[in-house]
């Protein structure tokens, strides 16, 4: 139980990646006001936790529906996160997270909350596929739970860390940005490499 408690939240904190969305949230929202900004950032991290917690309880369907089965969309998850971590690592944009025009459309939007900041940004292609491979690893309802508070807790933590960085914006260093971005991303490349294994482990 504890185990999954801490593969749970090491991968979906790792690939949510709050730290890595907040020069585009302090970006777009320069114009608002602290208020605004809270309120925003309360909003995108609710729809973050609410796209991931849909899409794994929807996992099985999913399956069901295009015949797929869990180790083989635990490989294709594990590249999925082994892509996102590269960038990272490199203290890269990824594309899956966002791409110029989908911050263009940011700069220009009166309310960023819903898009681009939690889709993609917060709960991107690599969010909802870890989500749905973490929930079909749930052996039981009680871990079916965990995984279901810690999307919750996960999507608080990220509220927490935009709207601080929000508030001290001039005090923000890239580069320690830049540092922290690299060790998730070198975490979320173990954890890839992880349910690879576990995977073919299953096949």
């Amino acid at each position: 139980m504890l185990e999954y408690a801490f593969l749970t939240f090491g991968s979906l904190f790792a690939i949510v990646d709050p730290f890595a969305a907040v020069p585009p949230f302090i970006a777009m929202t320069s114009r608002d006001t602290p208020e605004q900004r809270r309120r925003i950032a309360r909003t995108a991290c609710i729809t973050c936790a609410g796209v991931m917690g849909l899409f794994a309880a929807l996992g099985p369907l999913i399956f069901k529906l295009f015949g797929i089965t869990l180790p083989a969309f635990q490989i294709a998850g594990g590249l999925v996160l082994l892509l996102s971590s590269l960038d990272m690592i490199r203290a890269k944009k990824s594309p899956m997270r966002e791409t110029p025009e989908e911050l263009e459309e940011g700069m220009n939007k009166d309310d960023i909350a819903i898009t681009p900041l939690a889709v993609p940004l917060l709960a991107g292609p690599g969010a909802i596929t870890t989500a749905i491979v973490l929930a079909g690893r749930a052996a039981n309802i009680e871990q079916k739970a965990i995984f279901y508070v810690l999307i919750a807790f996960v999507a608080l933590l990220s509220y927490w860390t935009l709207t601080l960085a929000a508030d001290s914006a001039k005090k923000l260093s890239p580069t320690i940005l830049n540092i922290i971005t690299r060790l998730m991303g070198l975490l979320l490349a173990a954890i890839g490499v992880q349910l690879i294994l576990s995977a073919l482990k299953i096949g």
